[in-house]
């Protein structure tokens, strides 16, 4: 079994552990996961169907990054704007 893309989910009472070794999944890791065929014939998922929801999945996380990505530099923006607005008017109350 390979355990290289499983995560315990912690029992906590709504609180989010994540350990410092921790690494959020990124988009082409869940578009490039594949998974060994199920044994005994075709018992199991349809492998076309669970990588069509693995695309799937990994194009909203791609959406999802850019638009955090977009957030963020609109914070920055926003940010560098109020510190130069407070030093310009600190000048002018001294």
């Amino acid at each position: 079994m390979n355990v290289g893309n499983q995560r315990s989910v912690p029992a906590s009472s709504g609180v989010t552990y994540r350990s410092h070794t921790y690494a959020s999944l990124l988009p082409w890791q869940v578009r490039e996961r594949r998974f060994p065929p199920a044994r005994l014939g075709r018992r199991g998922l349809n492998p076309d169907q669970v990588y069509a929801f693995l695309d799937r999945v990994a194009a909203d996380m791609l959406a999802l990054h850019a638009e955090i990505t977009k957030q963020r530099q609109e914070n920055l923006r926003i940010k560098a704007a109020l510190r130069r607005w407070q030093s310009e008017h600190a000048e002018r109350v001294r």
